[in-house]
């Protein structure tokens, strides 16, 4: 139970949910006080941290520099107007459910079911396309010998969930030592690529001519801007995960909004850093469609200098920093869900060192089953980008339902701007979600099937076989009890 409820009277169940004893919880709980404030902000950092070596260049071959710069700008946007509205979220609601459980509180059971679902989505796809991108990197680099293919991704998962199995707190020092490589990587290579920028090369990419309001700097006109959206996303993808952890954080009520506030000025430095030093040293239109765009921002179709074989290693370093973190948020997530009933129910059971272990290894399973079966991480990370808008969306609504409707609840941080800043990120989300229907139409109806597969789950069993007792359950129900009695 999340601090400061215990002190309360019981609170009645909703209709649907049924009661559990004291052991159901007790196989069902986490190690608390695992994390501080540095390790969340290096878990915020880490899920993001893959995106700025490689997938936001693409953006360029759909907006030109100029469309995705401002598509980044509003993304950006997006993400800390979100960041603002969860880390006030994640003060009062400070559970393992995270996105989850704000949207229970405020939207009832089928918004919380909603919401965690998306954000299913995008870290069950978003890991699955990740060890791909390792197998190539590992296969570039020469690593062993090896080449990219199943041997190499079952290898990732093997190894990465064995180290949450471990424990959370030694998984989180591992991410923040591999985060903080990546990022003084990056530092290191905006250092070596600005020795070499010339502005001429921003806008370099054709421009088309029959494109409305085409120039040079929108070759492919207005309608490229929004079309980038998805890739401006990538320099932020995954930072809403770190309410995730709130059940294992230390003093979770001041960390959380730290941790997400830094994570976010963090990640922000880093957008503009390698964005503008990559398009810089080499041209826009010589990475547009690069699979490492940083290293060929350094070296172009010369030989390899000893700071872009650097950087190709920190790269690798990026990709494992992302993966092993968006692990530990999906095997949350779906604790969470399970733990309330919502999913089966032994997916929530935890072991001695207090792992949810099969919240690991099932989800390991599928993506590891994903990526060696297909082989296309372009398209898993689209699904996983089109389960986070419609999770960024119903996150923002959360916000601003509970600000309307529980005006009097206790908020020991408030989102600058209130409703306003969420709002904005309410709007950006709905754009950014109707964007990737541009990008790819396919991985979005592929994610609408996978979510339709999943509403009829819950609309014909889950529903009505939620755990009272749960976490996000008891605050839901004391919330209505407490809305019963005033109305008395």
């Amino acid at each position: 139970m999340a601090e400061g409820t215990t002190s309360r009277p019981p609170s009645p169940a909703p209709s649907s949910a049924q009661p559990e004893g004291d052991a159901y919880l007790n196989r069902r709980t986490l190690r608390r006080g695992s994390a501080g404030w540095l390790l969340l902000t290096g878990l915020g950092v880490a899920y993001v941290v893959s995106g700025d070596f490689s997938g936001w260049n693409i953006g360029l071959s759909k907006g030109g520099f100029g469309g995705l710069a401002v598509a980044t700008l509003l993304m950006g946007a997006m993400y800390a107007c979100l960041v603002f509205a969860l880390a006030e979220l994640s003060a009062i609601l400070p559970t393992a459910g995270g996105g989850y459980g704000f949207a229970r509180r405020a939207l009832g059971t089928w918004g919380g079911f909603l919401t965690g679902t998306a954000i299913l989505i995008e870290y069950i796809l978003a890991p699955a396309a990740i060890s791909i991108f390792i197998g190539d990197y590992v296969e570039s680099l020469g690593l062993f010998g090896l080449e990219s293919g199943w041997p190499v991704y079952l290898a990732c998962f093997a190894i990465f969930i064995g180290i949450h199995l471990w424990g959370v707190g030694e998984a989180l020092r591992f991410s923040l030592v591999v985060t903080a490589i990546a990022v003084a990587a990056l530092l290191i290579f905006a250092l070596g690529a600005f020795t070499d920028f010339h502005a001429g090369g921003l806008d370099d990419i054709p421009v088309d001519k029959d494109a409305f309001g085409a120039n040079s700097w929108l070759p492919f006109g207005l309608l490229g801007i929004w079309a980038a959206f998805p890739f401006g996303m990538w320099f932020f993808l995954g930072v809403e995960g770190v309410p995730l952890a709130a059940e294992e954080a230390k003093d979770p009520v001041r960390s959380m909004p730290r941790a997400l506030a830094i994570s976010m000025g963090i990640l922000v430095l880093l957008a503009v850093l390698t964005f503008f030093a990559s398009t810089g040293a080499r041209g826009s239109a010589a990475i547009q469609e690069a699979g490492n765009p940083l290293v060929v921002a350094l070296q172009g179709d010369g030989d390899p200098t000893p700071l872009s074989r650097f950087v190709n290693y920190a790269g690798l370093a990026g990709l494992v920093a992302s993966f092993f973190s968006l692990i530990y948020a999906g095997s949350r997530q779906l604790f969470a869900l399970s733990r309330a009933g919502y999913l089966p129910r032994f997916l929530s059971l935890t072991s001695r060192r207090k792992s949810p272990y099969l919240g690991l290894l099932i989800p390991g399973a599928i993506g590891f089953a994903l990526a060696a079966g297909t082989g296309n991480g372009a398209r898993m990370l689209n699904i996983a980008v089109f389960g986070a808008t419609i999770s960024y969306a119903l996150m923002a609504l959360s916000h601003i339902v509970l600000r309307r409707r529980e005006p009097e609840l206790p908020r020991p941080y408030r989102t600058p701007g209130g409703v306003v800043t969420s709002s904005v990120a309410f709007v950006l989300a709905l754009s950014a979600l109707v964007a990737t229907f541009l990008v790819d139409k396919d991985a979005a109806f592929t994610a609408l099937v996978v979510y339709a597969v999943a509403l009829a789950y819950f609309a014909f069993y889950s529903r009505h076989r939620l755990v009272a007792r749960a976490p996000e359950e008891e605050f839901a129900a004391l919330a209505a009890a407490e809305a019963e009695l005033e109305r008395k």
